[in-house]
């Protein structure tokens, strides 16, 4: 058997990408080559790897066993070449982030990485918790960090870093002046994260548990956008401190003092069980205080 690395980043490539052309054009390499490269593979093994549905391509039980192996085999390979190129003091990592994460606690962690490691190179996406995990499945990024309670047995978690959630009003809202009660949360407008979102499960289950049915009148993707329309006047939220705290400052939102809510949570980051721990995995666990 002579398996080539090109021939597994191909493999790899069209299991991202779900098609030949995107996968090619992410390799460098023309639709007939990234085509021919995966026939070979699939001729040398003696079995397909995808089901083809017209251009879509979706993996075989073989191609979901295969994946993990060839990429910790390309993972492998790139530790080689930096160790080769730069004496060890290089590496390639991509990084998916919950969007909280990656507006208010992400861009310090790799300010203080890009110190430490001069030389490697970060990536980094900004999705809600589900969109992460769905992408640490597929091998897309190396390590998750998020702030949903995620279970999944595929993955592995780590503790990170401890979080808590604020409802919260316009400045003039009359909640603001004194505590909330449980018939106050459930007469009130709700505007809220999307569905998929850390925050968005943290709060439902927050008020599930207090028997609260809550009114959702908006649901948004962007924490700024939830802010903007508590702002107007369009109902009540729920998100982070990490959120909050320049507008309560400012005094244009207030909270809304809910002592019967549960609004601690963790954050943590997250891996997948047969992901390769590069030099770079290695180097953000290291720094988050992360003991593998």
């Amino acid at each position: 058997m002579k398996i080539t690395l090109r021939q597994l980043e191909v493999f790899v490539a069209i299991a991202r990408q779900g098609q030949v052309t995107r996968a090619a054009q992410q390799v460098a390499l023309s639709q007939a080559a990234a085509s021919m490269a995966l026939a070979d593979l699939e001729q040398q093994l003696s079995a397909p790897l995808f089901h083809r549905s017209g251009r879509r391509l979706a993996l075989t039980d073989n191609g979901r066993e295969i994946l993990p192996l060839a990429q910790e085999m390309l993972d492998r390979a790139g530790d080689i070449e930096s160790i080769a190129a730069t004496r060890g003091r290089s590496f390639d990592i991509r990084l998916g982030a919950s969007v909280t994460i990656g507006n208010h606690l992400l861009p310090a962690l790799i300010a203080e990485l890009g110190q430490r490691e001069p030389l490697g190179t970060v990536h980094i996406s900004r999705h809600n918790t589900d969109q992460v995990l769905a992408r640490l499945l597929a091998f897309d990024i190396d390590l998750g960090f998020i702030e949903g309670a995620a279970n999944d047995p595929r993955l592995h978690y780590f503790p990170w870093r401890n979080d808590t959630l604020r409802v919260f009003a316009a400045a003039d809202h009359p909640l603001t002046r004194r505590p909330a009660t449980a018939d106050d949360l459930r007469d009130a407008r709700w505007i809220t994260r999307e569905p998929g979102s850390g925050t968005r499960e943290h709060i439902d289950r927050a008020l599930a548990a207090a028997g609260i049915t809550p009114h959702i009148a908006l649901e948004l993707e962007q924490p700024e956008a939830v802010r903007q329309c508590v702002r107007l006047g369009m109902g009540i939220g729920c998100l982070s401190t990490l959120e909050l705290r320049d507008a309560f400052q400012a005094g244009w939102l207030a909270p809304v003092e809910t002592p019967f809510l549960d609004l601690e949570r963790p954050l943590r980051i997250a891996i997948h069980a047969q992901k390769h721990r590069t030099r770079g995995i290695q180097a953000v666990l290291a720094l988050c205080g992360v003991a593998t």
